[in-house]
């Protein structure tokens, strides 16, 4: 029997080298998906926006130095942070990493004070949909609408903190 290779959760900044990826596959996906170039979409924020200064977080997951997964999240208000860039590199895809980050995402989101989830997934992403949905999100959207005549589909998820008992509660 074989192990699991060790994924290595790492914190960097935009700048990082092992991000190139991350936002290359993105915008080539995107682009194919919706049919005109999508990279200027990914430099719509500013790369501060990503950092703790700012209120935000950029997570890459690394299994034998390689970047295989990532994803981010920027302040959206006082109280929501709003996932981005959700990446599962195309040679690793259907290994449940993309679930790995979300859920990573979320705890650093809880960490620093967030106590609210927001994003945003592109009508032609039904995997994303899916990732969302199973992992409690709930759709500020009409599920059984048809995605395209909706445009970018919404999302929120309100994130526990421990009671003072130690069980989960909403906060």
């Amino acid at each position: 029997m074989t192990s699991a290779p060790e994924l290595t959760v790492v914190e960097v900044p935009v700048s990082d080298a092992r991000v190139e990826p991350l936002l290359r596959e993105l915008g080539d996906e995107y682009s194919r998906r919706y049919g005109r170039d999508a990279h200027a979409e990914l430099a719509r924020y500013p790369d501060e926006e990503f950092t703790a200064a700012h209120g935000g977080v950029l997570l890459l997951l690394i299994e034998d130095g390689e970047p295989v997964a990532g994803g981010a999240f920027r302040r959206y208000d006082e109280s929501t942070a709003e996932l981005k860039r959700i990446w599962t590199h195309s040679a690793h895809r259907r290994r449940g990493l993309a679930r790995r980050v979300v859920a990573e995402l979320e705890r650093e989101a809880g960490v620093r004070g967030y106590r609210r989830l927001y994003l945003t997934t592109g009508p032609r992403q039904p995997e994303a949909r899916g990732l969302y949905l199973a992992a409690g999100y709930t759709a500020l959207f009409d599920t059984e609408a048809d995605p395209e005549t909706i445009g970018p589909l919404p999302f929120e998820k309100h994130l526990v903190e421990p009671d003072h008992t130690g069980k989960a509660s909403t906060l």
